[in-house]
């Protein structure tokens, strides 16, 4: 049986081949502790400098401004509570958006019963945030802006550099959350302007259970584990030198191929689209026409069911769903929520994410295949 057309993405990317070749020798041979002082610390200690430098490259940083964590989800809850407490004394007022992934909300929502008080920015209907809003949502206490560069189920991306001028006028810390930007779109922190930015390696053909958070020189955070004193002295514990090798050499490859790849996404995106439309009537595209991911394509079949077009082409290509409908409700994502999607478009929302290795003859055939099941279910 031939395994299905993988077009998702964003929720997890396959592993370069260079990336496993890259982290071969630190799971057969060079195990060594990078804390040790012999022989085998020594090249281990000297990998996870050289995977520290090749993240940086990625984002245009200092190596020493990279902290390796175990994903995206710890360095958003770095990122906001380390912010959070070391600023309390400051204030206790965040802004964030109503479209951010749940390691981000979800944080939010644990500082607000620890006495912090947070606004949720609304988003138009393209999914973007308005820089006004978050002017006018800035207190005098107001400690920390938090919003995602590009979201990871429309692909809208956000006016990051000037909502962090704004930030920087007001003296206040400004992160992103950019696990979906890396290797899709330029995410250098110059011209971004973010003070803090998160990672995750599975989202850049790396492998999963690491990631990274930059943090702007000067930008003082509290710790998030409590022991020795790696990752200068924040984060506690033997490092992952097997997975932050892969890691430094998954951004390596992104850094050194973004122009390509992002041609290559946005003709298979565009091609997917255009060839859907031509066949389907009453279809809806989700997210901003232009400031987009170039690899995501969310689209709502309307008066249809996500899990029954999941269903029905299931075995010959692999997407996923913007809702989930049960027997007698319909619960629809907190993105297309916040968006106003009318029901009747949201309940049929599937979201294809290529990925630098799809082919136009795999869009092709994944055109024929949703064709296909859409007009048998609308019969």
């Amino acid at each position: 049986m031939t395994a299905p057309i993988y077009l998702d993405n964003n929720g997890t990317t396959p592993h370069d081949p260079a990336v496993i070749e890259a982290m071969r020798p630190f799971l057969e041979t060079e195990f060594g502790n990078p804390s040790s002082s012999h022989w085998y610390g020594i090249k281990s200690k000297k990998a996870v400098k050289k995977a520290r430098s090749q993240v940086a490259k990625v984002l245009s940083c200092k190596p020493e401004e990279i902290l390796f964590t175990s994903g995206g989800t710890e360095s958003n809850n770095h990122a906001i509570r380390g912010i959070a407490h070391t600023y309390k004394n400051k204030g206790n007022h965040i802004i964030t958006c109503s479209i951010e992934h749940p390691a981000v909300t979800e944080v939010c929502r644990y500082l607000e019963k620890d006495g912090f008080s947070i606004t949720y920015l609304p988003v138009d209907q393209y999914g973007m945030v308005n820089t006004e809003d978050i002017k006018e949502a800035i207190r005098p206490e107001t400690i920390l802006i938090t919003i995602i560069h590009a979201n990871n189920e429309v692909g809208t991306i956000q006016p990051i550099a000037e909502i962090s001028d704004i930030a920087k006028e007001n003296g206040i810390i400004m992160h992103t959350d950019a696990a979906q930007s890396i290797g899709k779109i330029p995410s250098d922190v110059n011209t971004l302007g973010v003070n803090l930015l998160s990672m995750a390696g599975h989202k850049v053909y790396g492998p999963k259970g690491i990631g990274a958070l930059y943090i702007k020189n000067k930008i003082e955070l509290e710790k998030l584990f409590h022991g020795a004193d790696q990752e200068s002295g924040l984060r506690a514990g033997t490092e992952n030198v097997l997975e932050i090798v892969g890691f430094g050499k998954a951004c390596e490859i992104a850094a050194d191929n973004l122009d390509k790849n992002m041609k290559h996404m946005k003709e298979l995106t565009d091609g997917l689209f255009q060839g859907l439309a031509n066949q389907i009537h009453s279809i809806r595209l989700n997210g901003h026409m232009e400031k987009c991911l170039p690899n995501t394509l969310s689209l709502s079949f309307k008066n249809l069911e996500a899990n029954r077009i999941l269903e029905e082409i299931g075995l010959e290509v692999a997407a996923s769903a913007g809702a989930a409908c049960h027997s007698d409700t319909v619960e629809i994502s907190h993105v297309l929520k916040a968006m106003n999607v009318p029901l009747e478009w949201a309940m049929g929302t599937i979201r294809f994410s290529v990925g630098r290795m799809n082919t136009m003859s795999e869009i092709e055939k994944t055109i024929q295949v949703v064709t296909d099941a859409v007009l048998m279910l609308r019969v």
